[in-house]
């Protein structure tokens, strides 16, 4: 049954697929209309035979395959500042989300332990939580870097502060929702208080904090292409803009095509090592 139904959504996946590629195709036929007389700026921006009508400024499915074929036979190439191979720009922006995500682990797992196990620690720190938690990750790029004042260790400051909230809360309630029985049994065999965070609340807490990383990774990969926009310089968000810049629609959206893929293999790693911690009772 299992089987079956995974091979009818396969099925179904690639029929919208197609669909998708289908209506697209169409959609970025050339008109075939007569040639117009258009206002110069606008053809500048759009490119003259998208303008007067002779073709879509959109690129078509075929477009955009040979455009990433292009970029993954020499990903890693550097011809000056401006001009650097969508794998470098790709591996500046996840050393940023992991550095980010990893110190944001290092506070939030602790701090969240600390919350789940103490109702006082809980109660004073709750409103602080609350607080800042709504507060836009980008909103604090400008204070970064103006008291930082540099663009990339201002984008991991980024990634920290939108990774630590979810992880810090989805902590705090694993480690406050193991069962009383457990612990009650702990303290009859007097078990000491190290080795029962870790020997009992850590392994049954551990797929809500796994849950909780895969929320921050996600949010991660989705700030830090908006904080290189703003920045520049270096990574996939500052890629983005600059093809925008260029007026190359076909690498724009390759790139968001790889932004996509490479948020999923991160969501997908992260599913496995939750999966990894999952225990059946």
């Amino acid at each position: 049954m299992g089987a079956s139904l995974g091979l009818r959504a396969a099925a179904l996946s690639l029929l919208i697929l197609g669909a998708i590629v289908l209506i697209w195709q169409v959609a970025a036929q050339p008109t075939g209309g007569t040639t117009t007389t258009v206002d110069p700026e606008y053809a500048k921006l759009v490119g003259a035979a998208a303008a007067t009508g002779q073709k879509s400024a959109m690129p078509t499915p075929a477009d955009i395959a040979a455009t990433f074929w292009k970029q993954l036979k020499d990903p890693f190439y550097v011809r000056g500042s401006n001009d650097k191979g969508i794998g470098i720009q790709l591996a500046y922006s996840l050393g940023r989300v992991l550095l980010g995500f990893g110190l944001a682990a290092l506070v939030a797992v602790p701090l969240g332990f600390l919350i789940g196990m103490s109702p006082l620690v809980y109660r004073a720190l709750d409103p602080f939580i609350q607080v800042l938690k709504p507060v836009s990750p980008l909103a604090w790029m400008p204070l970064a870097l103006y008291t930082i004042k540099d663009s990339a260790i201002s984008s991991i400051f980024v990634i920290f502060i939108c990774s630590v909230w979810p992880m810090l809360i989805n902590t705090a309630f694993g480690v406050g929702s193991v069962r009383r029985e457990w612990l009650n049994v702990a303290r009859t065999l007097e078990v000491g208080p190290l080795r029962t965070a870790f020997k009992v609340i850590l392994p049954a807490a551990a797929p809500t904090i796994m849950t909780g990383m895969r929320i921050s990774i996600g949010i991660a990969w989705l700030v830090i292409v908006a904080a290189e926009m703003l920045v520049g310089g270096t990574g996939i968000g500052y890629f983005v803009w600059n093809e925008w810049n260029n007026l190359s629609i076909a690498n724009i959206v390759t790139a968001i095509l790889l932004i996509g893929l490479v948020g999923l293999l991160l969501d997908q790693a992260l599913g496995w090592l939750a999966r990894l911690v999952t225990y059946p009772e």
